[in-house]
């Protein structure tokens, strides 16, 4: 059975993987972020990716290293994990009726090999309108502080997002159809990896 492991703590990125038959080993690349910029934020979600997959791959013999970051684009600024509530807040009411692209950088590195295949996913999200209530009733939670665009598709933020266009799972943080060819470009098919 071919190791997997997942360059990310991310609980949402485990539980897209989980739900799909993966049984990832999840081993944190420890990845100094604010090192990193590029022209647009699909390009540093791109780095940002490849950079974690590539630290933890490099600690392995062999394995199936998936690395991932995730940023809003919203007017061509990389939005990532807010610092404060007060940050969180300001970019509600920024976002709020608005439509924003969040970016995934995928990266998968046979670590045996060192061969590796990367993509940036988008997907366009419509945001909602939450009152001032709502906004700080969110923020009040936690969840936007721990989140890339301070918002989750499928917790407590899903109340205030309209829609989307493009890849669900690419919102959690993790797209299967973009990783199932990544896998293929480096000559494994997802159902052989199935748990």
């Amino acid at each position: 059975m071919t190791r997997i492991v997942l360059a990310s703590a991310s609980p949402a990125r485990i539980g897209v993987l989980r739900a799909a038959g993966l049984e990832p080993e999840v081993i944190v690349s420890g990845v100094d972020e604010t090192a990193f910029s590029a022209a647009t934020p699909a390009e540093l979600a791109g780095q940002l990716a490849q950079a974690k997959a590539a630290a933890v791959a490099a600690g392995l013999p062999d394995g199936l290293v998936i690395g991932c970051d995730s940023l809003l684009d919203l007017d061509g600024r990389a939005l990532g994990k807010p610092a404060s509530g007060a940050e969180a807040a300001a970019r509600w009411r920024e976002m709020a009726g608005r439509t924003g692209t969040l970016v995934t950088g995928h990266c998968v590195i046979n670590a045996a090999t060192g061969q590796q295949a990367a993509a940036v996913a988008a997907t366009a999200v419509r945001f909602g309108t939450p009152s001032e209530r709502e906004i700080a009733a969110y923020v009040a939670s936690g969840e936007p502080l721990a989140v890339a665009g301070a918002f989750t598709l499928d917790g407590r933020g899903g109340w205030f997002v309209d829609g989307i266009d493009g890849d669900h799972g690419n919102v959690l943080g993790i797209s299967l159809p973009l990783l199932r060819r990544l896998l293929a470009e480096l000559g494994f098919g997802v159902t052989e990896l199935w748990a």
